[in-house]
């Protein structure tokens, strides 16, 4: 017998909850956006000139969490 989308849908969900999960919404940009490449690459040169870029990656590569990491 063919289940329907729903029923899997449901199905699904209450697994993960029986998991202990949540679900949660996220709004994240929308990366097929016209223009978004350009954006990023905008961005991506104003930090070549930036003081603490270095300084700022420094500090994110020493505070990184990487154990267990592959």
């Amino acid at each position: 017998m063919k289940t329907n989308h729903s029923t899997r849908l449901k199905q699904r969900h209450a697994a993960l909850r029986a998991a202990g999960l949540r679900p949660i919404q996220l709004w994240l940009p929308n990366t097929r956006r016209a223009g978004f490449a350009e954006e990023c690459r905008r961005q991506s040169l104003l930090l070549q000139t930036d003081a603490h870029e270095h300084d700022t990656i420094a500090w994110l590569e020493a505070i990184a969490d990487r154990d267990g990491w592959q």
